[in-house]
C-alpha cells in the first residue's frame, strides 16, 4: 500500500511540474523565439537526463537494440520536434498557459479515437461522453463575452500540435516496449535539441543576452519537465495502477491553469473557466474504464483461488 502511495505521490508531482511548464513556455516567449526555446531547453534536458540514464538503465545493450533505439529516437524525434513546435508557437500567441495547457491535453481524448478509426480497438460509451464534454469545453473556452466565439491562429495552432502529441503517444507505445525507456526518451530528445537548434539559428536572431534572460525558464523546462519530471513517471508507473496513472498525469492541464492564475498570466473568464472544468472532466472520462459483468467474473473467480 506504501509503495503505491509513494507512486501516486511521484506521478502527481510530475504532474505539477509539467502543468507549471506552461507557465515557464510563455515566460520564455518574451525573451527568445520558439525555435531558440525548443533548442537550448531540449539540450539542457538531454544533459540533465543523462545521469538518469547512466544510473538506472547502465549495462550493455545489443547491436539490434541499439539500432532499433536509433531508428526509434529518430523517427519519434522528428514528431516530438513537430509537436512541440506547434505548441510553442501556439503558446507564443496565445501567451495563455492555461488554454495551451488544456487544448494541448485533448490529445487524451484523440488517442482511443484514432485506434478506433485506424486499429479498429474498441472504445466504450465514456470515451464518447469525454469527446462531447471536451468539444463543449473547447467552444466556452473560446468563447469571449461581449465578443462571441473567438478560435485564433494560436489555438488552431496548439490544437494541431494535439494530434501530433496523439502521434508521439502511439510512437512510443508501439517502439517502448521494446526499448530501454529512459535510452529511447534521451535519445528523441537529441533529436528534437538538434532540430530546434538548427532552425534557432537558421531561423531566429540567437543571443547571449537573451539566453539569460530566459534562463529560469530553460531551466525549468530543461531540468525540471525533462530530467526530474520524467524520472519521476518512470519511478511512479513502477508500482501504481495503469489507470490510476493515466488519469493522475492528466491533472497535468489543471495545473497549467493553476499556474497561469498563480502567476497573473492567464485573465480567463468564468466562462472559460467553465470550459476548462468541460475539458478536465472529458479527459478523465477518457481514461475511467468501466468494468464489464464477464471482467467482474472472473476478479471475482481469481479472489476466489
Amino acid at each position: 500500500m506504501k509503495s503505491k502511495w509513494t507512486s501516486n505521490a511521484a506521478l502527481f508531482l510530475a504532474a505539477i511540474i509539467w502543468g507549471f511548464a506552461f507557465v515557464a513556455q510563455v515566460e520564455g516567449t518574451k525573451y527568445i523565439g520558439a525555435f531558440t526555446m525548443i533548442g537550448f531547453r531540449f539540450t539542457i534536458g538531454i544533459i540533465s537526463l543523462l545521469p538518469v540514464v547512466l544510473i538506472f538503465e547502465r549495462g550493455r545493450t545489443d547491436k539490434a537494440e541499439r539500432k532499433l533505439t536509433l531508428k526509434a529516437s529518430l523517427i519519434t524525434g522528428i514528431v516530438l520536434f513537430c509537436a512541440i513546435t506547434l505548441q510553442q508557437f501556439g503558446i507564443q500567441i496565445t501567451a495563455s498557459a492555461g488554454i495551451s495547457g488544456f487544448i494541448t491535453g485533448l490529445y487524451m481524448i484523440f488517442v482511443p479515437f484514432v485506434y478506433l478509426v485506424l486499429f479498429k480497438r474498441k472504445t466504450g460509451i465514456q470515451v464518447w461522453i469525454g469527446a462531447l464534454c471536451a468539444f463543449i469545453g473547447l467552444f466556452l473556452l473560446c468563447y469571449k463575452v461581449g465578443e462571441g466565439f473567438a478560435f485564433g491562429l494560436g489555438e488552431l495552432l496548439l490544437l494541431l500540435g494535439s494530434f501530433l502529441w496523439t502521434a508521439h503517444v502511439m510512437l512510443i507505445e508501439h517502439f517502448g516496449k521494446k526499448l530501454r525507456s529512459l535510452h529511447y526518451s534521451w535519445g528523441q530528445f537529441a533529436v528534437c535539441a538538434l532540430l530546434g537548434m538548427i532552425c534557432a539559428f537558421a531561423f531566429e536572431k540567437v543571443s547571449v543576452q537573451a539566453l539569460l534572460d530566459a534562463k529560469w525558464a530553460l531551466l525549468y523546462c530543461g531540468v525540471l519537465s525533462s530530467g526530474c519530471a520524467y524520472t519521476l513517471q518512470v519511478v511512479g508507473q513502477k508500482n501504481a495502477d495503469p489507470t490510476y496513472a493515466v488519469i493522475i498525469l492528466s491533472t497535468e492541464s489543471a495545473f497549467s491553469a493553476i499556474g497561469g492564475a498563480i502567476f497573473g498570466i492567464d485573465s480567463i473568464s468564468w466562462i472559460g473557466y467553465l470550459g476548462c472544468a468541460f475539458m478536465f472532466a472529458g479527459i478523465l472520462c477518457t481514461q475511467i474504464r468501466f468494468k464489464s459483468k464477464k471482467d467482474r467474473e472472473t476478479e471475482y473467480l481469481e479472489k476466489q483461488k
